[in-house]
C-alpha cells in the first residue's frame, strides 16, 4: 500500500511539473556547476569578470568580493594585483590626519562605481542598481532568472505602451524596466577566442556571478560526497555486524 501511495505522489508531482511547464514557467539552463558533481569552468569565470568589468562595474557594485578573492578562479597573484591597480580607493588619515587616495590593492573590497546610495539614485534616475554579490541567492529561480531576464529584453507587444524611460523585459513583474538591455552581441571581446554573442557573454557573467554568491559550492559538494560515501560503508559494515552477531539468535 505504502508503494502505491509512493507511486501515485510521483505520478502527480510529474504532472504539476508538466502543467507549469506548459503554462510558461521559466526556462532552465545548462550549468556547469549544477548537480551533486557540478564544478565551476575557471575560463568561464574569468570571462564572466571580464564582462562584469566592462559591461556592469559602471553601475552595480560587488561589496563583498575582495580582488584577491579573484585568486580561486585562476587569476596569478601579479595579474590580481593589476587588476586591482586600475582603481583607486580613499584611505587615511596619514600623518597630517589628511584623507588620501591611492592605487587599489588586492586586500581591498571591489571599488563601487558611486561614492553612495544617493549618488547611485541620482546617477539611474532614481532607481538604485542593486549589488550584485549575492544577486543569485537573492532572486528566486537565481541564475536561471538572471540568465532569462538579460536576454528577456523585446520589442514590447502590440498595444502595448512603455513608459518614459522603461524598457520592455518578459521576465520582470509588469514587463517594464528603467535599466537598459545591458548585453548584446560584441558587447565584449575575450581574448581566448571564446564566440562573444548574447548568449554566451550572459551565461559567462551569471557563472560568475554564482561564484561570487557561493565560492564554497565545490567545497561542499566535495564534502558532501564524502559523507555520503563514508555513510553508506559504515551502513553496511553494521549491517554485517548485526547479522554476524544475531545470527544465532532464533
Amino acid at each position: 500500500m505504502r508503494f502505491i501511495i509512493i507511486i501515485l505522489l510521483f505520478l502527480l508531482s510529474t504532472s504539476i511539473s508538466a502543467a507549469e511547464s506548459n503554462s510558461g514557467q521559466m526556462p532552465k539552463h545548462k550549468w556547469s556547476f549544477n548537480g551533486i558533481t557540478g564544478t565551476f569552468d575557471r575560463a568561464a569565470l574569468q570571462r564572466g569578470f571580464k564582462v562584469y568589468k566592462e559591461v556592469c562595474a559602471g553601475c552595480h557594485s560587488m561589496k563583498l568580493l575582495y580582488y584577491r578573492d579573484l585568486i580561486d578562479i585562476g587569476f596569478s597573484e601579479a595579474e590580481v594585483k593589476a587588476i586591482a591597480a586600475e582603481y583607486t580607493v580613499l584611505d587615511g588619515p596619514n600623518d597630517e590626519g589628511e584623507m588620501y587616495e591611492r592605487d587599489a590593492r588586492p586586500a581591498d573590497r571591489f571599488v563601487s562605481p558611486f561614492a553612495n546610495d544617493n549618488e547611485a539614485r541620482l546617477s539611474n534616475n532614481g532607481a538604485y542598481p542593486p549589488d550584485l554579490s549575492v544577486i543569485t541567492k537573492a532572486r528566486k529561480y537565481g541564475e536561471d532568472y538572471i540568465y532569462n531576464f538579460i536576454l528577456g529584453y523585446e520589442e514590447p507587444p502590440e498595444g502595448m505602451e512603455v513608459g518614459d524611460g522603461m524598457y520592455y523585459n518578459k521576465w520582470v513583474g509588469g514587463n517594464q524596466i528603467s535599466m537598459p538591455q545591458p548585453i548584446y552581441d560584441g558587447s565584449v571581446d575575450y581574448d581566448d577566442g571564446t564566440d562573444n554573442n548574447a548568449q554566451q557573454l550572459t551565461e559567462d557573467v551569471v557563472t560568475f556571478l554564482k561564484w561570487a554568491a557561493e565560492p564554497e559550492l565545490e567545497v561542499r559538494k566535495n564534502l558532501g560526497v564524502k559523507v555520503i560515501l563514508f555513510f553508506l560503508v559504515l551502513g553496511m559494515v553494521v549491517y554485517l555486524a548485526k547479522n554476524r552477531l544475531w545470527k544465532e539468535v532464533y
